[in-house]
């Protein structure tokens, strides 16, 4: 049952921000004259589909469920065709169009991509509200044990630093190594760095008395932005409340959520290339079936369209890294065409979209394997 709650959860996350993000590219092609030649939902691999040819475009619905793709008359795509590449540009074809007419064929995806998530978050704010933290460093809950990953990625239990020093519920933080805390902001940016370090608190408790003590802190993995650290944990949890929220209120929060994804997401593909960030936080499909899963499970159907929005932002992402092979690459060959003045060499374009597309699968494969990896351990 599980195996098939991920499978139909990962088609239904995935499936709509692909429509839209080859949607974009349709209209946008139909929007600067380009010929449209096929516009697939789904992959028709070997042929298997469903198909019907409206004034000269292909429309299907593949047999393979995940994925979709939009091909244009000339351009050299992920189907490696270079047929009449080699002949003088048309009116109706890619080659034809201008540096800025290229951009924004080649754009429309990702522009589309990132407005799902906009969209997505902003009516579930809207209809839900947010909580936000209380910034009163009044502790709401202790943990009493911690789970965290040794370097063979195995679970290992410990009780919580917290725990050991006996903090309590309604106990308010005054003090972390001499420092006056005043907002709960200031006990995350105190412990942040000290991770297997001991550090002296002082607290008061809910009945008034005041009570120092020491304890060694201890350290989780996690990503900051920009490169993955080792950052300190106690073990205790602030107060939060609910807030609703107005729709202009609610499309700037979705704006700028969707913004601090893109920015951590990229970031996090710039420290897996410097070698920062461990291969294993690398995860794919089989990776998104399995959250995908766990979502549906525990937060039901507003988790799943949230991981959609999540998800649709990372796409929009990828697509435009000046990857070969995906919308960034065919951007960087239209920016160095339009600076030169004339069409790089078909054999040029053919070799690079080749290294991109093994690129691609060789990622794809890598990722299953990762995927499958994290789960067994």
């Amino acid at each position: 049952m599980d195996f098939i709650t991920s499978i139909l959860s990962m088609i239904f996350i995935l499936s709509i921000p692909v429509f839209l993000h080859e949607l974009g590219h349709y209209l946008a092609a139909r929007s600067v004259g380009i010929k449209v030649e096929k516009f697939y939902v789904g992959m028709n691999f070997f042929g298997l589909g469903i198909k019907k040819t409206i004034n000269e475009t292909e429309y299907g619905i593949g047999l393979f469920p995940l994925g979709g793709y939009v091909k244009v008359s000339g351009i050299i795509d992920e189907s490696l065709d270079s047929e009449n590449s080699n002949s003088e540009p048309k009116d109706f074809e890619f080659r034809s169009k201008n540096t800025l007419q290229k951009l924004w064929f080649l754009s429309a995806g990702v522009l589309m991509n990132f407005l799902l998530s906009i969209v997505i978050f902003t009516f579930l704010y809207f209809f839900n509200g947010t909580y936000e933290l209380s910034e009163e460093p009044i502790i709401n809950s202790v943990s009493e044990v911690i789970e965290l990953p040794n370097s063979n990625q195995e679970i290992i239990t410990f009780t919580s630093p917290a725990s050991k020093l006996g903090l309590k519920q309604n106990d308010k933080i005054i003090e972390i190594d001499g420092i006056k805390i005043n907002t709960w902001s200031d006990i995350s940016s105190s412990l942040v760095e000290k991770a297997d370090s001991i550090v002296e608190i002082i607290w008061k408790t809910e009945l008034g008395s005041q009570k120092k003590g020491s304890v060694k802190l201890l350290g989780r993995p996690s990503f900051d932005g920009k490169k993955i650290i080792n950052q300190g944990v106690l073990g205790i949890m602030g107060n939060t409340y609910h807030r609703d929220l107005g729709f202009f209120e609610s499309f700037l929060i979705a704006s700028s959520n969707t913004g601090k994804i893109i920015s951590s997401s990229f970031f996090g593909f710039i420290s897996i290339i410097s070698g920062n960030m461990p291969l294993e936080y690398v995860s794919g499909i089989v990776g998104i079936a399995n959250v995908a899963n766990e979502e549906a499970k525990t937060g039901g159907l507003i988790a799943l369209i949230s991981l959609m929005a999540f998800i649709s932002a990372n796409l929009g992402l990828i697509n435009i890294l000046p990857i070969p092979g995906l919308d960034g690459g065919h951007a960087v060959i239209s920016i160095v065409e339009g600076l030169i003045g004339r069409e790089l060499p078909i054999k040029v374009k053919y070799t690079i979209q080749f290294i991109g597309l093994f690129l691609i699968l060789s990622l794809f494969i890598f990722t299953i394997f990762n995927d499958i990896r994290n789960i067994f351990n």
